[in-house]
């Protein structure tokens, strides 16, 4: 199962190399106050992306931390049903 997560993530890269390859023009950004900017392609469709992916992702690491917590702090508080089990003590008995 490795060797096929391996080779997913080589063909993705493969794919986004030449993508990026193919599409390294300038941009021109339009900011407030008249001011421009100039951005290759690839870096800014690659901060957009991120700027979509890591509040998600964070918010999804967060949710799934609280689950787990509230799944283990039940367990840990919980107290047994019935009191432990003792040995009965018998009383010491005199020899004949």
């Amino acid at each position: 199962m490795g060797f096929l997560r391996t080779l997913f993530w080589i063909a993705i890269t493969v794919v986004v190399v030449v993508f990026s390859l193919h599409n390294w023009t300038t941009v021109t950004l339009d900011l407030f106050g008249g001011l421009q900017a100039d951005a290759k392609l690839p870096m800014l469709l690659f901060i957009a992306f991120l700027i979509g992916f890591v509040p998600l992702y964070i918010y999804h690491r967060v949710t799934r931390w609280r689950y787990q917590r509230r799944m283990i702090e039940p367990v840990s508080t919980m107290r047994p049903l019935a009191p432990p089990a003792t040995e009965p003590t018998l009383a010491p008995q005199e020899p004949f």
